[in-house]
């Protein structure tokens, strides 16, 4: 079996999808806020299991772009490591997706928790990361996207 068997809720986030995240401090202040396109697909080529591009908008004009491929673990589990980031993720029910990870460029001190909510109808997610220093949250961010393609 492979990742779309044995992860059908990371299959059923394929395609692209927009949104918008916000950056939220300790006491809920905005500190950033931008537009997104995610594309997240299961490349045939084999090189990798799963490939996520980001692509960050700003109010301002300025632009990201951001390339995730993941490994596939077994077991249920991904794995990402590229010069920027480096986690895991896996489903923890029918609904929800949790991945953790660091940004390299931070050290192990600061760590991301997200949650990955989708919709029944799998046209909508909410998102929430955590980033925590030292046991201590640190900001947040929300992230609320809709499906515009399969």
């Amino acid at each position: 079996m492979g990742i779309r068997e044995e992860m059908p809720l990371l299959a059923r986030h394929e395609g692209r999808w927009e949104g918008a995240y916000t950056y939220v401090d300790p006491a809920g202040k905005i500190i950033d806020a931008h537009r997104a396109e995610l594309t997240c697909s299961f490349p045939a080529d084999g090189e990798w299991d799963y490939y996520q591009v980001n692509r960050y908008t700003w109010p301002d004009g300025r632009t990201e772009e951001h390339r995730f491929p993941g490994t596939y673990l077994g077991g249920g589990r991904c794995a990402f490591d590229t010069d920027r980031i480096r986690g895991e993720f896996w489903a923890v029910d029918d609904d929800t997706i949790y991945l953790s990870w660091i940004y390299k460029e931070h050290g192990a001190d600061l760590r991301l928790f997200e949650l990955i909510v989708l919709s029944p109808d799998g046209n909508s997610r909410s998102r929430v990361w955590q980033w925590i220093r030292g046991g201590v949250c640190v900001q947040r961010t929300l992230i609320d996207e809709t499906r515009v393609l399969p």
